[in-house]
């Protein structure tokens, strides 16, 4: 398989109508050529994974070609200094997410880039930090609670960061980590609360948004029952 083989595939599979409607979705489309991400996995799950090949989707561009390098590269190939590379290129939250939850999650350095990353200004790096936090919360079943707790001093460092896409990502991290186990969901409840507390509305917003999921009685049962 070929990157040009796979290009042709996204442009004979593309539509107008999916184009535009990226929009919908806060996603910029001027480098993009319209696929649907359901058929985008669906295609992916037909090819063998190939590095050197997802390697050179990415330097296409085009948002559809860097979804499906995510999908094709291979985690135990990928290089720290790849994962910089890809993460000071994204432009969109969703190649940020679909980057998080479908490769660098799978990473030997996942943990080291969540505090590397954390501390950067630019918009989707900051993002990249807490949405593989996220993934993370829901993939890594061996993480110990102290490597999530180990992020709440970066969340209330970024806490103050007014982007929504920034604040949204910190809120999500958040409460999938709190919702890991009962003991990990208090000491999250607590971070919550703290930051409902802090004088800046950005982090009380994300204290208030977590609360309402973690706080939830119906969770918390079955947190008590594991």
């Amino acid at each position: 398989m070929k990157a040009e083989q796979i290009i042709s595939w996204l442009q004979d599979n593309s539509s107008a109508e999916t184009k535009a409607g990226l929009l919908r979705y806060g996603i910029p489309n001027e480098r993009a050529v319209g696929v649907r991400m359901g058929d985008m996995k669906r295609y992916a799950r037909t090819l063998d994974r190939d590095h050197d090949l997802a390697l050179q989707l990415w330097k296409d561009g085009r948002y559809e070609a860097r979804t499906m390098a995510v999908f094709l590269a291979e985690p135990d190939r990928l290089t720290p200094k790849q994962a910089d590379g890809w993460c000071s290129d994204f432009d969109n939250w969703a190649i940020c997410d679909t980057a998080c939850f479908d490769l660098f999650d799978r990473t030997a350095f996942a943990w080291d880039k969540v505090h590397q990353w954390a501390p950067g200004h630019e918009e989707f790096v900051r993002r990249a930090s807490f949405a593989l936090v996220w993934a993370l919360a829901f993939h890594d079943k061996s993480a110990s609670n102290a490597a999530f707790e180990a992020t709440f001093p970066l969340m209330r460092e970024a806490a103050i960061d007014e982007r929504p896409l920034v604040k949204k990502a910190i809120d999500m991290a958040l409460r999938a980590a709190g919702k890991r186990n009962y003991a990990l969901n208090r000491t999250a409840v607590q971070f919550a609360t703290d930051l409902t507390d802090m004088d800046d509305k950005t982090a009380n917003w994300i204290g208030r948004q977590a609360l309402k999921k973690l706080d939830d009685e119906a969770l918390l049962e079955r947190l008590r029952a594991n």
